[in-house]
């Protein structure tokens, strides 16, 4: 049977969400008769969003952690300033060499329970040992997402700020909805997405592709860590397979009205759009667009990348 790891990073304040999740997980690891190697890191980091309540977060913690005795896997809580670009590099690097096939995790997601089992399909079927491989989505914001969607969303009409419709990218979605569309897929539909489509919510990496030299570098510090893994496969082994999943959905509730729990500075703001909440932060606009600008000038030898101290330096000087 082929053997999976699978790596999620949780935020202090993500103690609101983080079970769904973990419901859906356990589901899945439970039906696969192979081996799955359940990795979670906790932040509690307070460099970059602080609590509200101290008691409270210490509360959110311990919730976190009691939800994590369900698996026997690996539970680490790191206290300095590490993200999602770290973890990730971090847990390709060190899983590529236990596991077959590793999938990124993410605490807003659901993952749907055939999973590993159509995985491990895929792994003993491909014609080539390095490859990626997705699970259909929700509706997305532009055309470009459409050979990602699932076919039941694709057609249907994006409504920017629509949070009552499934289709819709502000709808949250629970298992039993997910679980609707996946039991339908009675033979599975799998195409091959070239060129190479993807977010980081569930992206699927055959360990040789890391083996082989592919991760994220480290000027990419906070995120676009994906597009950056994505530009980093490519230079190195061009365009290896994408198989893609077109009949089994996996959910990314990226704007769930719970994501960001008891977090200072921003109280009072729409709890549907994670986003703006985190832009309140006067940190993150300059993060963000530093971060961006090292990941597409990856191969660029004349730029020398930005990092946190260039982020911390550019609010003193406004």
């Amino acid at each position: 049977m082929t053997k999976f790891a699978i790596g999620c990073l949780v935020q202090w304040y993500e103690s609101e969400i983080i079970d769904e999740y973990l419901d859906t997980l356990e589901q899945a690891v439970k039906v696969y008769d192979g081996e799955v190697i359940v990795d979670v890191c906790l932040i509690v980091n307070e460099e970059l969003e602080s609590a509200a309540d101290q008691k409270i977060k210490q509360d959110s913690i311990d919730k976190i952690s009691k939800s994590l005795e369900r698996f026997n896997g690996n539970f680490t809580i790191r206290e300095e300033l590490f993200t999602i670009a770290d973890y990730r590099r971090w847990f390709n690097d060190y899983y590529c060499e236990k596991v077959d096939v590793l999938m990124w995790g993410e605490s807003d997601m659901l993952v749907p329970k055939q999973s590993f089992i159509v995985l491990d399909h895929l792994h003993k079927n491909v014609k080539t040992p390095k490859y990626l491989a997705t699970f259909a989505i929700c509706k997305m914001w532009d055309d470009s997402w459409k050979p990602l969607e699932h076919p039941e969303f694709t057609d249907k009409p994006f409504i920017e700020m629509d949070t009552e419709n499934w289709w819709s990218l502000r709808y949250t979605m629970n298992e039993e909805e997910m679980n609707k569309f996946n039991d339908k897929a009675t033979d599975l539909d799998v195409s091959v997405i070239s060129p190479h489509k993807y977010n980081g919510c569930g992206l699927i990496i055959s360990s040789e592709v890391v083996k082989a030299g592919v991760n994220i570098p480290r000027s990419v510090f906070f995120i676009h860590e994906d597009t950056a893994f994505m530009l980093m496969s490519q230079k190195v082994l061009g365009n290896i397979p994408q198989y893609h999943f077109k009949n089994i959905l996996l959910v990314h509730n990226r704007k769930h009205p719970n994501k960001r729990f008891n977090v200072k500075g921003e109280e009072g703001l729409d709890k549907t759009n994670p986003g703006a909440q985190r832009g309140a932060h006067d940190w993150y606009t300059p993060a963000n667009k530093m971060c961006e600008q090292n990941c597409y000038n990856i191969f660029n030898p004349n730029f020398k990348p930005f990092t946190w101290k260039d982020v911390w330096n550019s609010l003193k000087s406004e």
